[in-house]
């Protein structure tokens, strides 16, 4: 009867070491790939240029903090689906009517589900933007009224329950 025995070799240790990190190497890239795809890491374009002017945009919230404009938002719904109805008042609890107002709703993790807005006057210091069908979760609304005597730039997260 014979016994074979098995010897560990150079090129075993070899083999055997390359496969690991081989391994290991493959499920980072893999890992890379799809953070990369998922949130690409720059969330407003031209963020450089948008540091280097920070001190215009500080001057720019001083003038309006001094108008005094103040913004609220709420999401609900109507027979057509969600609706965002954004009010828009003065320091002295007076309603702003006539302004032109722009903005878009941002999804957090992902530009796919950004959104546009379109709002109508609606009176007293009311604008509405309807949405339609709108994406369970959280949104957040950056938004500009903008009337002859000044301008808010106002941001506001909002969540969405259908």
């Amino acid at each position: 009867m014979s016994t074979a025995s098995f010897e560990i070799r150079g090129w075993h240790v070899l083999t055997a070491i390359l496969l690991f990190f081989g391994a290991i190497i493959a499920v980072n890239v893999t890992f890379a790939v799809y953070a990369v795809r998922s949130f690409p890491g720059e969330d407003v374009r031209r963020s450089y240029l948008q540091g280097l002017r920070y001190n215009d945009t500080l001057a720019e919230r001083r003038a309006q903090a001094a108008l005094g404009w103040q913004a609220g938002a709420e999401l609900r719904s109507d027979a057509e689906g969600a609706v965002l109805e954004v009010v828009l008042g003065a320091g002295d609890a007076a309603p702003i009517d006539g302004a032109a107002l722009t903005g878009g709703l941002e999804w957090p993790t992902s530009a796919q589900f950004d959104r546009a807005l379109t709002f109508e006057p609606q009176g007293n210091g009311r604008y509405v933007a309807r949405l339609g069908t709108l994406t369970p979760g959280r949104w957040r609304l950056r938004a500009r009224a903008e009337r002859g005597d000044g301008a808010l730039d106002f941001e506001s997260e909002i969540t969405w329950r259908p």
